[in-house]
């Protein structure tokens, strides 16, 4: 198992472990984007959140979890449920820039199809 990225240690792609090199790393861990994604909205417990989460095993959701809680992007509420940090819903809400690009993108490829 590889250690969760963290910024000032080596990760994938970055021996200094330089912050976007780690963040890159992190969120490019099969599932992590995709749990960061049905978060959004609000807290999920264990079980939903693996459902929303199709085909997940609850052995990598439990690691991609506990990966996400060690670098302070999510966790959990009084209810135990699992909930955006508000340092993990600023990354997040970064990322829907990226959503709308990806619509953009995918209107435009459509656009061009036969």
């Amino acid at each position: 198992m590889t250690p969760t990225p963290r910024p000032h240690h080596p990760v994938r792609g970055s021996a200094t472990g330089r912050p976007i090199m780690a963040a890159l790393d992190l969120f490019g861990r099969r599932w992590v984007l995709r749990i960061g994604w049905e978060l959004r909205d609000g807290p999920l417990g264990f079980r939903p959140l693996q459902q929303r989460c199709d085909g997940m095993s609850s052995s990598v959701l439990q690691q991609r979890l506990t990966e996400l809680q060690e670098t302070l992007l999510v966790d959990r509420d009084v209810t135990g449920a699992y909930q955006l940090t508000p340092l993990g819903r600023a990354a997040f809400d970064e990322l829907k820039g990226l959503a709308r690009w990806a619509d953009r993108w995918s209107a435009e490829l459509d656009r061009l199809e036969p």
